[in-house]
């Protein structure tokens, strides 16, 4: 019984996988690369203010 119920399970998993789809890489937009600019910025200063905190000490 357990395995009919374990080949029960088995056989139909191919009926609902779907095929594989190759995702599309989207365009890099200005608003973007602004706020990627922005972050970039942040964590340099941040980088710098820790290592200013480490050397004080």
């Amino acid at each position: 019984m357990k395995r009919l119920f374990a080949i029960a399970l088995i056989l139909p998993a191919p009926v609902f996988a779907s095929g594989f789809e190759r995702p599309i890489p989207q365009p890099q937009t200005e608003t973007a690369e602004f706020w990627f600019l922005v972050g970039s910025i942040a964590l340099v200063l941040a980088l710098a203010a820790v290592q200013w905190l480490v050397s004080r000490r």
